[in-house]
């Protein structure tokens, strides 16, 4: 254990004859560490002496010898003290003891006998420390009625084992409350302590208040106040954690509120609060066109509100502290709810179907008490803004869903809609052919004739005149899908394929071509891209032979013309050359031969 102890400066001690003794008036250690109670003297015979050292009895106000040291110099323990087992003496005449315990303050004398010089003494005071637990209060089990008569208790305040016994204060928002203790004031305060079978204190202060209305919201805590070994750890305090207190206290008005974010609007879930400034909450009323409504707590839910469901609503409740308590005042307050929209609605009603090419027209309406929005989608496309659909010559594309939006912008989420379908009838037409393709001969190829038209039509595909029956049929957005599969063969590839649709307007067809892909030798067949190998490689082999031809021709060209020139220099150089004619060629192998082997004739 660490030692923790202090000493004063200031000495002091007690002469008898020639011996002067010091000590330290007052040393201070903490609980469970080491305490050194240091002794020294003076004087002219100082090998023969003896010491003592000795405690005050707590009963009988006597002195008890807990270390001696003898003239021989042996230094001794004394049996039997409340210090056995704890306390040496040092060398130096220093009382030592071990694990300080609260039992230990006490006065110390150090008494020094030095033969004909006489004796002497030394009085040193013990004190010990141990800081006490975190403060910890307990409320009520009750709420408090405010504005009584007598104080009631608000809290208990208690700190468990410390040393010495500590001090709790109370505080009321941060702020020190004075400590009284009369019992006729409207707040004091009791203190009650008591001593461990260990010596430690633990104390408990309870706070007695007349609260008011204004104290229910007011954060009280407690903090005890303590001291430990040093100068610098004095008056060091724990806090309590904060508590408010429960009032119970009247009512001045009711609060009823619409607790949905937004405006209100059909379709919502709707909750109405109603409360009041008093506690505990008094029980309510909820009532709509003087027709009574169930709540529950204070809440009034109403699910999937609609335009009947709007007015005014009213929350009701009584006052038992009115003036005249026989009679209750009832007190009410209203909420308003209104759902803006109508349903929205469309003429001529329901679907249309019309003829290719005729004109066709809805007009969509809806009442709001805001001002409001209509307009015509078709999809993501905004077609009108007035309620007005209208469509001058219907074609296959305008065939579809209409949707009527009606919307308050001051409102988000508040709409309506309707939706209307367009049928367009007449002769099928079909979309331009997309070409069907194949890796090679015999593989099989998936045709697709997209048509228009309405009543559905018949699909027939046909190759070469001949009828082909394996088909599917499928509906892409407006559109009727006919699916062929068929095998690429070489008639199909040189002809293609027709497709013709029919209805009882008319009929209409087209020719799907087939053909064989050109971008890849991968799916070549493989005796022909042996062949094409073979072919690459013979053009490379004759390419290379020319060059070589090529190379010794002019290689031999130009020895023959420097063996010439030596020979006929002389002559060369009397007689200009008129002509030099070298001819070249390359349309047979042995006119080459013959062309390295002619002469040049340089006669004119």
């Amino acid at each position: 254990i660490e030692n923790i102890w202090n000493v004063h400066i200031v000495f002091a001690g007690i002469c008898c004859g020639a011996v002067t003794v010091k000590v330290t008036p007052k040393v201070e250690a903490d609980g469970g560490t080491t305490a050194k109670l240091p002794c020294t003297f003076s004087g002219t015979a100082l090998s023969n002496f003896v010491v003592d050292w000795h405690i005050v009895k707590e009963i009988g106000n006597q002195r008890i010898r807990v270390a001696y040291r003898t003239i021989s110099g042996e230094r001794m323990s004394d049996p039997g003290t409340p210090l056995v087992g704890r306390v040496t003496l040092e060398e130096d005449l220093t009382l030592t003891i071990k694990s300080v315990k609260p039992s230990d303050p006490n006065k110390y004398y150090c008494q020094v006998t030095a033969g004909k010089d006489g004796s002497g003494e030394g009085e040193t005071i013990l004190e010990v420390f141990v800081a006490p637990q975190t403060p910890v209060i307990q409320k009520p089990s009750q709420a408090i009625s405010v504005d009584q008569e007598v104080s009631s208790e608000v809290g208990a305040c208690e700190a468990k084992n410390g040393f010495p016994s500590p001090r709790i204060i109370w505080f009321k928002d941060n702020q020190p409350l004075p400590e009284i203790k009369d019992r006729k004031e409207k707040t004091y305060m009791l203190l009650t302590s008591v001593k461990e079978t260990t010596g430690l204190y633990s104390i408990k202060n309870t706070l007695h208040m007349r609260p008011t209305k204004a104290d229910k919201d007011s954060i009280f805590h407690c903090t005890v106040e303590y001291s430990l070994a040093g100068e610098k750890n004095k008056n060091i305090q724990k806090k309590s954690e904060p508590m408010k207190i429960d009032l119970n206290y009247p009512f001045e008005k009711v609060m009823f509120n619409l607790f949905n974010p937004t405006v209100v609007k059909e379709g919502d879930n709707v909750t109405l609060k109603c409360e009041t400034d008093g506690n505990p909450q008094p029980a309510f009323e909820f009532s709509k066109d003087e027709k009574n409504l169930d709540g529950a707590d204070g809440s009034l839910i109403l699910k999937n509100v609609k335009r009947t469901d709007s007015g005014t609503y009213k929350c009701s409740t009584y006052d038992y502290d009115a003036e005249t308590p026989t009679v209750p005042n009832l007190r009410f307050q209203g909420v308003s709810i209104h759902v803006d929209i109508d349903e929205m609605s469309v003429f001529p009603p329901g679907n249309q179907t019309i003829d290719l090419g005729k004109q066709v027209q809805w007009q969509c309406k809806t009442k709001a008490s805001k001002n409001h929005t209509v307009l015509w989608k078709k999809g993501d496309v905004v077609l009108s803004q007035d309620g007005t659909l209208s469509i001058a010559s219907a074609a296959y594309k305008d065939a579809g869903e209409y949707v009527c939006f009606g919307g308050v912008p001051e409102v988000p989420g508040l709409t309506a809609q309707a939706s209307v379908n367009l049928t367009v009838k007449g002769k099928p037409e079909i979309d331009t052919p997309h070409a069907g393709e194949v890796a090679k001969e015999g593989d099989e190829v998936t045709l697709k004739c997209s048509a228009n038209g309405f009543p559905k039509p018949q699909f027939t595909w046909s190759t070469s005149g001949k009828e082909v029956t394996t088909q599917s049929i499928s509906m892409e957005e407006n559109k009727v899908v006919g699916s062929l599969t068929i095998k690429a063969t070489p008639e199909i590839i040189k002809s293609g394929v027709k497709c013709e649709v029919s209805n009882e307007f008319g009929k209409d067809s087209k020719d799907f071509p087939v053909a064989v892909k050109r971008d890849s030798l991968l799916y070549r067949p493989s005796e022909k891209q042996q062949e094409g190998s073979s072919a690459v490689v013979i053009a490379v082999v004759v390419c290379v032979l020319l060059l070589l031809l090529l190379v010794a021709f002019f290689y031999c060209l130009s020895k023959k013309t420097t063996i010439c020139g030596k020979k006929d220099k002389k002559e060369a150089a009397a007689t200009p050359v008129n002509n030099i004619v070298v001819e070249m060629k390359t349309e047979k192998t042995n006119e080459e031969a013959g062309l390295l082997n002619k002469k040049i004739n340089t006669e004119q």
